[in-house]
C-alpha cells in the first residue's frame, strides 16, 4: 500500500508512506544518495511496518532541486533537522523509529534533541559527528585529505562520481556500486561540492551528550569513512541508552552490501 501525499513539503521531498503496521519507520539516506538506496531492505520492512522514505533537498531525485535547496540555509545540519521535523509534523507522525545513514544519523540526533516527541528510537547507520582528525580525536581524515576530496569534486565531478563509490562500497558489489554512482551523477556538481563541505567540515561532537532517545549504532568492520575509533567516541559520549551492532562487511553502506545482516539487526532492535 502506498499513500499519496499532496502537501507542500512532503511532495517537494518525494516523501512516500509504504506498507502498514503499528510502528512507523523513517528511512533517511546520506550524502549523494536518494531513497532508492533503501530498495534492498524496503520490501521486507514494508511487510511489518509503515515506512516513510524521502529525498533530501540536495538529492538529484528532487525535481526542483534549486528551489528546495537553499545554500544560505543548508550549510549546517540544523537546517536538515528542521526539514525532517517539519516533514514528520506535516505527515502527523510521532514516536517514529528513525533510521539515518551517514550524515542523516547526526541529523536525526539533532532533530531528536529539538523535538523528542517525534522519535521513539534512533538507528544510526555508519554515523560520525566529525570526520576530521584533531587532538585526542581520530575522525579518519586529515585536512589535506578533505581538501583533496573537494578539489577532485570541483575539477572533474563526473570522473569523481565514477570513482568515489569504489572507495566506500565493496568493489565486488557491482550492483551497489552502479546504484550509488547513478545517484551521485544525478546531483548537480555545485550542490555536490557544497554538501560535501557541509558534511566533511562539520563538528557535532558537542550535541552527543544531549541525545536521550534510545540509540543503536550499526557499523561495518571495515568502513573507509568512519573508523571504529568514532564508534568508541560516540559510545563514551552519548548519555542516553546506546547499543552498538557490528556487521562483518566492507564499506560504508551495510544496507546495500549486507542487507540480510542489516535486517536481522533491525528486527532485534525493534524487539527490544
Amino acid at each position: 500500500m502506498v499513500i499519496k501525499l499532496e502537501k507542500a513539503l512532503s511532495t517537494a521531498m518525494n516523501a512516500r508512506i509504504i506498507g502498514s503496521g503499528k510502528e512507523t519507520v523513517v528511512l533517511a539516506h546520506g550524502y549523494g544518495g536518494d531513497q532508492s538506496l533503501w530498495d534492498k531492505v524496503l520490501p521486507f520492512l514494508t511487510q511489518s511496518y509503515q515506512i516513510v522514505v524521502f529525498d533530501w533537498c540536495f538529492s538529484g531525485a528532487i525535481k526542483e532541486q534549486n528551489t528546495l535547496f537553499d545554500p544560505a540555509k543548508h550549510s549546517c545540519y540544523d537546517a536538515f533537522a528542521d526539514d525532517l521535523t517539519d516533514l514528520l509534523e506535516e505527515l502527523n507522525l510521532e514516536s517514529t523509529v528513525f533510521v539515518g545513514h551517514s550524515m542523516s544519523g547526526m541529523i536525526g540526533c539533532i532533530a531528536s534533541i529539538k523535538k523528542p516527541h517525534l522519535f521513539k528510537k534512533l538507528i544510526l547507520v555508519s554515523p560520525s559527528p566529525r570526520y576530521l582528525n584533531s587532538d585526542f580525536y581520530e575522525g579518519g581524515f586529515d585536512l589535506k585529505d578533505i581538501e583533496q576530496l573537494f578539489s577532485n569534486i570541483q575539477s572533474n565531478y563526473e570522473g569523481w562520481a565514477s570513482f568515489f563509490p569504489s572507495l566506500v562500497i565493496d568493489k565486488n558489489d557491482y550492483e551497489s556500486l552502479e546504484l550509488f554512482e547513478q545517484c551521485l551523477k544525478k546531483m548537480k556538481p555545485e550542490i555536490g561540492l557544497f554538501i560535501a563541505k557541509t558534511v566533511f567540515l562539520s563538528d557535532h561532537r558537542d550535541i552527543l551528550e544531549k541525545v536521550v532517545i534510545p540509540c543503536t549504532i550499526v557499523q561495518t568492520t571495515n568502513d573507509m569513512v568512519v573508523p571504529i575509533s568514532v564508534v568508541e567516541y560516540m559510545k563514551k559520549t552519548i548519555k542516553g541508552e546506546l547499543t552498538v551492532e557490528m556487521i562483518d562487511t566492507i564499506g560504508h553502506f551495510p544496507h546495500l552490501t549486507a542487507p540480510h545482516q542489516f535486517l536481522e539487526i533491525f528486527e532485534r532492535v525493534m524487539n527490544i
